[in-house]
């Protein structure tokens, strides 16, 4: 079996990398981001790139640091409103920005990764999402067609993983990471904890490594958008 495992972040890409690639990027705002992945491609300088992602980081932190180097051309996301750099170059004409419903956005990427080329879904019809595309009515309801999503390079992040690919997540970080791994015709993962293959649990691995091409061992940050919390003193 071939060895899956790199030393780090930089050699995991090394010759996947290149200018105008697709890349999706796992993570649900900024859990389960993969950020070592990230920062090897800002510091691979490749540029141009269209980024499939539920969300575009913060400014200092996650894709928001490809937004700062400009290496990020087009953006195929759901929710961006917490990074002020996107939201400049947008305004400014400087990056396009695909909008999608969240549900849609998942859902394009699962059909990517099953082999379905496109689907049909009621969100959207009716308003800018639906413009340009096909709409059908089913059993007196319209619905339009949405097509699949797939990328030339995923870049996921689990919870653990072994040395064959296999891959579990951990709440929140079991949403898009998945959905992604299954839709990149190559797969880079990194881990919290790389294990022996045998320590997991067949019934408990969330992606299987045939999905899986390569894999690090990460050093994580755990970060919060926006952390709220109830004033000292306040009655529970």
């Amino acid at each position: 079996m071939a060895n899956k495992v790199y030393e780090n972040a930089a050699a995991a890409l090394d010759g996947l990398l290149f200018d105008g690639m697709t890349i999706m990027a796992g993570g649900f705002g900024l859990c389960g981001i993969p950020e070592n992945l990230i920062l090897a491609i800002r510091d691979s300088g490749v540029k141009g790139l269209t980024f499939i992602s539920n969300n575009a980081g913060v400014d200092d932190f996650g894709l928001g640091l490809l937004l700062q180097t400009r290496q990020i051309a087009r953006m195929i996301s759901s929710y961006v409103g917490e990074n002020k750099e996107f939201e400049r170059q947008y305004l400014a004409g400087e990056l396009e920005l695909e909008f999608n419903p969240q549900g849609t956005l998942a859902e394009r990427i699962r059909a990517g990764g099953a082999g379905i080329p496109a689907f049909f879904t009621p969100t959207g019809v009716g308003t800018v999402v639906a413009e340009g595309k096909e709409v059908r009515e089913f059993d007196g309801r319209a619905y339009v067609m949405e097509t699949a999503l797939k990328a030339d390079l995923a870049i996921v992040k689990a919870w653990k993983g072994d040395a064959q690919g296999n891959l579990v997540y951990r709440k929140t970080a079991r949403n898009f990471n998945p959905l992604m791994a299954m839709a990149g015709r190559v797969t880079v993962a990194e881990v919290e904890e790389l294990v022996e293959p045998g320590e997991i649990d067949g019934d408990a691995v969330h992606t299987p490594a045939i999905f899986v091409q390569r894999i690090i061992k990460g050093q994580h940050e755990k970060r919060i958008e926006q952390r709220t919390v109830r004033p000292r003193g306040e009655a529970a």
